[in-house]
């Protein structure tokens, strides 16, 4: 025993495995344990995919959740794209930007998305995820004294890029443009100011009074800094989200988004004057310090943000079927949540009801759908969120508002009135 002990002192060696154990525990017995699927897609077929549970092989099943809301990752000329960018450079980048992995294949996309947005630049990063937290660490740092003021649904890699920074914080309530004003009017009007917020809220399926906030950054002199992940691609004349559909992306200082979601592919961006994209690409260590994307995935990006500029159809499929589930599912006296965008999120408000829901729907009915749980959402407000796109057609929205009305009355849960 040590010198330095007492004689009634023990050691206790810390029992790691039993902390993780517990760690896991908890989630199982709160409901909201996640299990990932094993799926394949099937090419050029979505929504139609392929799911190995059990040892019978793989089953058909129709996919309701994806975020490839236009079924871009699948579109022949992006899946073209990609096979000539293989054949051509091969499959890697070969390291950071600045060592090797900066290709024309980047540049030409940063050239492209920069114009979608109306901006002088763009730059890109692995993720929508990357993009978010190293440009809102990087900015807040940049500027001594820097405030940020966000939404209070902004996504997780919002927040930590906010945190991060390091720099001070005010939360607003969620879309509420007085609360915010008060916010503002409190601060400092000296100190270096950011507004940080969404256009579509994914998980509530609303949108941000952006012209609004903008005046708001006007009238205190704040930077803005809008997330367009949701609505990249899927609104606007050319797929330049919310902020093009309502004509205010010229107001915005920088835009961000995403190559993964309606653009079919991976990847993330942002859009802004020069001077902020050279500050972004030379202080900001998520951008600095990782292996660019592939040139075949930029490739892809590429072929499907230029066919996206060109071509409204998707758009306006996926529109329409969004407002037909939506329409069924009230018919049918499901509680679907109030919706003005492409997502239809059906309230369920207990994380092992939507769970044994979505359960149901795969195992008997080929249908998926992930349960949305906490921290994703509130304690209290779990739910099912279907993304229905141009491939969904009728008859597979009514076998689906069929199924959940059946497993609803199975499991005696309430129904909208």
């Amino acid at each position: 025993m040590s010198a330095s002990m007492s004689s009634d002192e023990t050691v206790r060696a810390v029992d790691y495995s039993r902390v993780f154990n517990q760690a896991i525990d908890r989630l199982h017995a709160e409901g909201r344990y996640r299990v990932f699927i094993d799926i394949l897609r099937n090419k050029g077929m979505f929504p139609n995919a392929r799911c190995f549970a059990g040892h019978n092989g793989p089953k058909p099943i129709t996919v309701w959740c994806s975020n490839d809301y236009l079924a871009m990752g699948q579109h022949p000329a992006v899946i073209a794209a990609m096979e000539e960018a293989l054949h051509d450079v091969g499959a890697g980048s070969g390291g950071t930007r600045n060592i090797g992995g900066n290709t024309h294949y980047h540049i030409d996309l940063e050239s492209e998305l920069a114009d979608l947005h109306g901006k002088e630049g763009a730059l890109l990063f692995t993720s929508g995820y990357v993009s978010n937290e190293a440009t809102l660490a990087t900015l807040a740092k940049v500027l001594p004294g820097c405030i940020i003021f966000s939404d209070e649904l902004n996504h997780a890699s919002m927040i930590a890029g906010i945190r991060n920074s390091g720099c001070e914080k005010r939360v607003f309530r969620h879309n509420d443009v007085a609360h915010l004003e008060e916010l503002l009017a409190e601060a400092d009007p000296q100190a270096p100011k950011l507004i940080a917020f969404e256009s579509v809220y994914s998980m509530d399926a609303d949108i941000a009074p952006i012209a609004a906030i903008c005046d708001l950054a006007d009238k205190y002199n704040a930077l803005t800094y809008l997330d367009e992940v949701h609505a990249v691609g899927m609104y606007g004349a050319r797929g330049g989200g919310i902020s093009e559909r309502d004509g205010v992306a010229d107001r915005l200082n920088i835009i961000e988004g995403t190559l993964g979601k309606a653009f079919g592919v991976m990847g993330g961006y942002i859009a802004a004057d020069r001077t902020i994209i050279d500050v972004i690409r030379s202080y900001a260590p998520g951008f600095i310090f990782t292996t660019s994307l592939s040139p075949v995935l930029v490739a892809g990006a590429l072929a499907s943000v230029r066919h996206l500029k060109a071509s409204s159809a998707e758009r306006e499929g996926q529109q329409a079927a969004a407002a037909k589930l939506k329409a069924m599912f009230r018919d049918a006296g499901l509680p679907v949540m109030d919706s003005t965008t492409h997502i239809v999120p059906l309230m369920v408000g207990d994380p092992v009801k939507a769970k044994r829901v979505s359960d149901i729907l795969l195992a008997e009915y080929g249908v998926y759908v992930q349960p949305i749980n906490f921290p994703t959402v509130p304690r209290g407000t779990e739910r099912l969120r279907f993304t229905p796109g141009p491939a969904h057609d009728e008859i597979m929205m009514r076998e689906l508002t069929d199924a959940l009305v059946e497993i609803w009355g199975r499991l005696e849960m309430r129904r909208a009135a």
